[in-house]
């Protein structure tokens, strides 16, 4: 499997095209296994928790840092203690590999 991390997003559907379930499933097994993907609304999500508010906004600013850099941003919902990401793209209609980039992107926040 691709090292994700290593992935620039793209702004081309050619280069990242609506992904398959089966193609989308793939890229599920090569990042953390926190990450949940729902075919059916064709989202990638993720909760976070933390000890407290300033550890939540420090993520969350480093989620939105990581997301511009790659010009693809998630839905987040923050609260007190948790962070929660939601990842589609919409101009291809569903999945596709930048959801999984930036989710291997985040996920080395934490490591």
């Amino acid at each position: 499997m691709c090292n994700l991390v290593d992935k620039k997003c793209s702004n081309s559907s050619e280069l990242a095209p609506k992904l398959g379930p089966d193609e989308a499933m793939a890229l599920l097994a090569s990042i953390n296994n926190d990450w949940l993907l729902n075919i059916d609304t064709q989202t990638l999500t993720r909760k976070f928790e933390f000890k407290n508010y300033y550890q939540t906004m420090a993520f969350a600013n480093s989620v939105a840092w990581i997301a511009q850099q790659n010009n693809h941003h998630p839905d987040m919902t923050i609260t007190y203690r948790h962070c929660q990401l939601c990842f589609t793209t919409h101009s291809v209609g569903g999945i596709s590999v930048n959801d999984f980039i930036c989710a291997a992107k985040i996920d080395v926040l934490l490591t």
